[in-house]
C-alpha cells in the first residue's frame, strides 16, 4: 500500500500554519503556492514538497491524478474565488475528498465604509481627498488607476516579491509609493505608516485575524482616518482546527506532533521591558495566552489570542487546539516570582505531548526599587494579591518590606492596619502603574495613605528602621502584657512551654484557655509565617488578648471565642497545641486535635494535683512519642528591709508529647 499524502493549495497564513502542522506530524504533503515568494515561506520537511506555478483547472487535475492524495485542502485566499472553483471542480472530477479551509472575519463594524468589490472601492475613493494606503496587495492594483491622480495619492503595501514590484512599477506606482513588507502587521506599525505617509483613507479586505484586520481597524481608529473594507465572498468550510482534527482521524496519516509552549515573563507591563528572547517568542507564536493586560502587550502580529490566567483553562484550550504549534503564555513580572507560571508549568509537565520552556522577565520589584534608587537584596517580599499574609509580623521583623498588592483597597487596608498597630509613622512608598505612561511614585507615611485611591497596579515599599533585629529567643517580660483580673502564664513558665511546643515559623498553633494571651502572643512572634488561634470562653479575657495582640503587632493571631472543643472544629489543623485551661473537657479537646492532625505536638500545663492526675490518666490512652512530665518551680527575690529573700511561686506541672508513633515502628 502506497503512503498516504495530501495536497494543500494556498500560501495564506492558514495554509502556512497547516503546512507546519503536517510537517511536524510526519504527514506527506505537496503544497502549491501562487508565487515564488509564497513558496519560500512554506516550512521545509522530509515529507513536504512545494511548487509555485499558477495552475488552472487542467493542471490541477493532472497534479491530483499524479499524486493521488487522500485529501485536497483548499487554503487559498478567501477572495480568490476562481481558484477555489477550479480546485473544487478538479477534486470532483478526480473523486478526491475536498476540504475548504475558511478563516474568521474581522467582525461587524458600523464605523467603516463597505465596498462590494475592488472596483466599487476605487469608485468611492474619487470622493475622498488625501493620500490612500492600499493594503489589498498587487493582484488588483490596476483597478485603482481609474483615479486621475492615483500616482500621487496611492501608497501600495505589497509583498516584497519581484513580480509584485514590477506590476506596480508598470502602472507608475513606484519609489516612495511602494511599501514592500510581509505581514501581518501590528497596530503600532500600521499607525506609524499612516502618520509617515499622511494617509487620509486606508483600503483593506475583511481578512480576519489571520490577515491582520483587527490591527488595521484599530490603527485607522487611532489615527482618525477613513477605512474602506472590501466585503468578503460568503463561503462554507472548516477552520484550521477542524481540518487538523479530520487529518488526525484519518488512519495511517502521520504520527502526531508535540506542541511547544513558552512561559514568558513580560516584566512590569509595558512592552519596552520585554527581553529580546521574550519578544522573539511572542513574534514566533501562533497563539498568545494570558490575562488581557498581558495579551494586549504581547500580541500585535496577527497571532491568535486566548484570554485566560487560569492554568486549568489554559491547558484545556491548548489540548483543544492542536493546530497551534508555537504557543506563548504571558505572565506579569518574572515567571519565578509570585507568578502563575509555576502552576501551569506543573500541569504541562504531566502531558507527554507538550514541550515547555520558561523565559524570565524583569520583576516589578526590580523596576520599583530602581525607581526609588534603593537596593533590595536585603528586603523581604510579600504578596497580598489574592492571598492573606502576616504583614505586621513581617514589617516588625524586617527593615525593608516590599508588598505586591492586587488593588487600591489592599493599600488602604495595609496602611490602616499599620496605623492601628502603632506603625502609622513608618515611611511608605507606593509605585503605581509601573512602566506605563501614567506611572506614579508616592512617598509618605502609612497613616497618610489610609484613604489612598490610586491605580489597581501598585506595590508598596515599607521601611522600618527598628526592624531586622527581632528577639532570638522567647521571653517577653510580664509587664509587656495587660492583665486585668485574668490569669496569665508567667514569663519563666511561658519560656519553657513555648520551648516544648517546638514552634516553626510557619506553624499553626492553638492556645486553648488563652487567658491574657501571653502564650498566644509569644507563639505568634515565633510563628511569623504561620498563625495562632487563641481559644477563650471568657469575654474579658478575649478582649485582653486582642489588646495584647495589637500592642505586640501580631496580625497572625486570631481570637476564637467559645468553648473548646466545639469551636476547634472549623479551625485549620494544628501543628502545635498548648492547653492552659480545658474547662473540664481535656479528653474531648485532645481527641479533637488528634483527629485533625494525628502527629500534633501537645503541651499541657497544670497548677493543681487533680488536673495533673487527670492529664496523666488521659494521656495513658494516647499513642505518643517524646513523652515528658516535669515540675517547674520558680522563686524570685523580693526586698525585705535592707535584705532580699526568695519568694517561691506555685509549682507548675508541664506535660509534653508528640502524638503518633516513631517513624519505622
Amino acid at each position: 500500500m502506497s503512503e498516504k499524502r495530501i495536497i494543500i493549495f494556498g500560501g495564506t497564513t492558514e495554509g502556512r500554519r497547516l503546512a507546519e502542522y503536517v510537517s511536524d506530524a510526519g504527514i506527506s504533503a505537496h503544497v502549491c503556492t501562487a508565487t515564488q515568494y509564497g513558496e519560500n515561506l512554506i516550512p521545509s520537511g522530509e515529507r513536504i514538497s512545494v511548487s509555485h506555478e499558477q495552475m488552472g483547472y487542467e493542471e490541477m487535475c493532472s497534479l491530483i491524478r499524479e499524486l493521488e492524495p487522500v485529501y485536497v485542502i483548499d487554503a487559498t485566499h478567501p477572495y480568490a474565488k476562481k481558484v477555489t472553483e477550479n480546485v473544487r471542480a478538479a477534486c470532483s472530477l478526480c473523486s478526491v475528498k475536498y476540504l475548504r479551509l475558511v478563516r474568521e472575519g474581522g467582525g461587524e463594524h458600523q464605523d467603516v465604509i463597505f465596498a462590494e468589490s475592488t472596483e466599487k472601492a476605487a469608485g468611492l475613493l474619487g470622493g475622498i481627498p488625501g493620500n490612500i494606503l492600499v493594503t489589498t496587495g498587487s493582484r488588483e492594483i490596476e483597478k485603482y488607476t481609474v483615479l486621475d491622480d492615483y500616482r500621487e495619492r496611492i501608497y501600495a503595501r505589497i509583498l516584497p516579491a519581484e513580480e509584485s514590484v514590477l506590476k506596480c512599477e508598470s502602472l507608475g506606482i513606484r519609489g516612495r509609493h511602494l511599501i514592500c513588507m510581509q505581514g501581518p502587521f501590528s497596530t503600532e506599525l500600521n499607525t506609524a505608516l499612516i502618520r509617515e505617509y499622511e494617509i487620509a483613507c486606508m483600503v483593506t479586505k475583511d481578512s480576519g485575524a489571520a490577515g491582520g484586520f483587527p490591527q488595521k481597524y484599530a490603527a485607522a481608529k487611532a489615527a482618525g482616518i477613513k477605512l474602506i473594507v472590501i466585503g468578503r465572498p460568503k463561503e462554507e468550510g472548516l477552520t484550521c482546527q477542524e481540518i487538523i482534527r479530520v487529518l488526525q482521524d484519518e488512519p495511517g496519516l502521520g504520527r502526531g506532533r508535540k506542541q511547544r509552549i513558552v512561559l514568558a515573563g513580560i516584566g512590569p507591563g509595558d512592552s519596552g521591558f520585554f527581553t529580546e528572547q521574550t519578544r522573539e517568542a511572542f513574534q514566533k507564536a501562533d497563539l498568545i495566552i494570558g490575562a488581557k493586560r498581558m495579551t494586549d502587550a504581547a500580541a500585535g502580529n496577527g497571532q491568535a489570542v486566548y484570554v485566560s490566567y487560569k492554568p486549568e483553562e489554559i491547558l484545556a484550550y491548548i489540548k483543544e487546539h492542536p493546530e497551534y504549534r508555537h504557543i506563548a503564555a504571558a505572565f506579569s513580572g518574572d515567571t519565578g516570582f509570585y507568578s502563575g507560571a509555576g502552576r501551569l508549568l506543573e500541569l504541562l509537565g504531566k502531558d507527554p505531548d507538550v514541550e515547555t520552556e520558561c523565559m524570565p522577565g524583569i520583576s516589578s520589584v526590580s523596576c520599583f526599587c530602581a525607581r526609588l534608587g534603593i537596593s533590595w537584596e536585603d528586603a523581604v517580599f510579600l504578596s497580598v494579591h489574592g492571598r492573606k499574609g502576616n504583614l505586621l509580623s513581617v514589617i516588625r521583623e524586617h527593615e525593608k518590606t516590599i508588598v505586591l498588592t492586587g488593588s487600591s483597597q489592599d493599600v488602604r487596608e495595609i496602611c490602616l492596619s499599620m496605623t492601628e498597630a502603632g506603625m502609622g509613622e513608618l515611611p511608605v512608598c507606593i509605585g503605581e502603574n509601573l512602566s506605563y505612561e501614567n506611572e506614579q511614585i508616592f512617598k509618605g507615611t502609612a497613616k497618610e495613605y489610609i484613604k489612598y485611591n490610586g491605580g489597581k497596579l501598585s506595590m508598596l515599599y515599607i521601611y522600618n528602621s527598628l526592624g531586622g533585629n527581632p528577639l532570638a529567643v522567647q521571653g517577653l517580660p510580664d509587664s509587656s502584657f495587660q492583665r486585668g483580673n485574668v490569669p496569665m502564664t508567667k514569663e519563666e513558665v511561658r519560656c519553657v512551654c513555648i520551648s516544648k511546643l517546638r514552634i516553626c515559623r510557619s506553624s499553626v498553633v492553638y492556645d486553648v484557655g488563652a487567658g491574657t494571651g501571653s502564650v498566644s502572643v509569644e507563639a505568634a512572634l515565633r510563628a511569623a509565617l504561620g498563625h495562632v488561634y487563641a481559644v477563650e470562653r471568657n469575654e474579658e479575657a478575649a478582649a485582653l488578648i486582642r489588646e495584647n495582640s495589637r500592642r505586640m503587632r501580631t496580625d497572625n493571631l486570631t481570637v476564637t471565642e467559645g468553648e473548646a472543643p466545639r469551636v476547634l472544629e472549623d479551625l485549620p489543623a494544628p501543628d502545635c497545641v498548648f492547653i492552659g485551661g480545658s474547662g473540664g473537657f481535656l479528653k474531648e479537646i485532645l481527641e479533637t486535635v488528634i483527629r485533625k492532625n494525628p502527629r500534633v505536638r501537645v503541651v499541657i500545663s497544670a497548677v493543681t494535683l487533680e488536673t495533673l492526675a487527670e492529664a496523666v490518666e488521659i494521656c495513658k490512652t494516647i499513642r505518643k512519642t517524646e513523652n515528658e512530665i516535669l515540675q517547674l518551680t520558680v522563686a524570685k527575690a523580693r526586698p525585705a528591709g535592707k535584705y532580699h529573700i526568695m519568694a517561691g511561686q506555685n509549682p507548675v506541672y508541664i506535660i509534653s508529647f508528640t502524638c503518633g508513633e516513631e517513624e519505622g515502628k
